[in-house]
């Protein structure tokens, strides 16, 4: 997932984008746990997108404050 993907979708298609990669994260999460996740690389980069997703809401949010 790309930032500027991030950046174009509303405000609300952000905060849902982010409840869905938290619960794929769970999921994943739950897979590798009892040894059924294939691909552990998925895992690295559902967290990197959560982080991703985060820091530009939060860049929106100080953008409209100052």
């Amino acid at each position: 997932m790309k930032a500027g993907n991030i950046r174009e979708m509303s405000p609300e298609e952000r905060e849902r984008k982010l409840v869905d990669l938290k619960e794929e994260l769970f999921n994943l999460r739950f897979q590798h746990g009892a040894g059924q996740l294939e691909n552990s690389q998925k895992l690295k980069q559902t967290k990197r997108d959560i982080a991703r997703v985060k820091t530009i809401i939060r860049e929106v949010a100080d953008t409209k404050e100052g």
